[in-house]
């Protein structure tokens, strides 16, 4: 399970702080998928970035007894100076993966050939979302973030993409950001809408996709 108590996550800016989460609790089991709606500057980001571990939160509690991914197709953790080989081999050993295990593995998937001897900082976007999915892939994780829809390279791999994710891992959990109302109802089961950094919760895709668009729409 994934339990968040409470959290907060607030950042200084120029006028002093700004609360971008405030007293979110959520909970997600093994297995289980959950669809995250929110306009522009909701937090959606800020909250799958908390549970990945990439930030902190300013308050609150978030327990984990799953292995959680990284955002898919993030790149952040990349060393630019350093090989994309040189990348897959320190991730691995971050994980306790032998990299001999994996690399054919991502040299198939990410497609980047002679490419993966060279410096990351060269990579255009695309090759470091190929590299950053194929990574994401390569680990066994028991639960997946998805902040936005995975929408990397051509459609042949967006294809290869979906199969990975969906069909041969459809036993770990999901987490999914997105404003596609068909992916959500296609791949998650409840969904939870941000709103001006308070979580709003729905067991039913169709009653978040519902409050999401009234926020939206505005007042009348």
């Amino acid at each position: 399970m994934i339990d968040l108590q409470d959290v907060h996550k607030s950042y200084h800016i120029r006028d002093g702080m700004i609360e971008i989460l405030k007293g979110i609790n959520l909970s997600i089991d093994r297995g289980e998928k959950l669809g995250i709606l929110g306009g522009n500057g909701a937090g959606k980001s800020t909250l799958i970035r908390l549970i990945s571990g990439i930030e902190q939160p300013t308050a609150g509690t978030i327990e984990r007894d799953m292995r959680i991914s990284w955002p898919l197709a993030f790149t952040g953790a990349f060393q630019g100076a350093l090989t994309g080989l040189d990348n897959i081999r320190f991730i691995c050993r971050i994980y306790g993966v032998d990299h001999h295990n994996v690399l054919d593995f991502v040299k198939d998937f990410s497609q980047l050939g002679r490419f993966l001897r060279e410096p990351v900082k060269i990579y255009s976007s695309g090759m470091r979302a190929r590299l950053a999915f194929a990574v994401s892939m390569m680990i066994d994780f028991d639960c997946y973030l998805i902040d936005e829809v995975v929408a990397v390279g051509d459609a042949r791999f967006q294809a290869r993409c979906q199969e990975e994710l969906f069909v041969k891992r459809a036993d770990r959990a999901l987490i999914i950001v997105s404003h596609d109302a068909h992916y959500l109802r296609l791949h998650c089961k409840r969904a939870c809408v941000l709103d001006r950094g308070v979580l709003h919760h729905f067991e039913t895709i169709g009653e978040a996709l519902q409050f999401h668009e009234a926020i939206m729409a505005g007042p009348v």
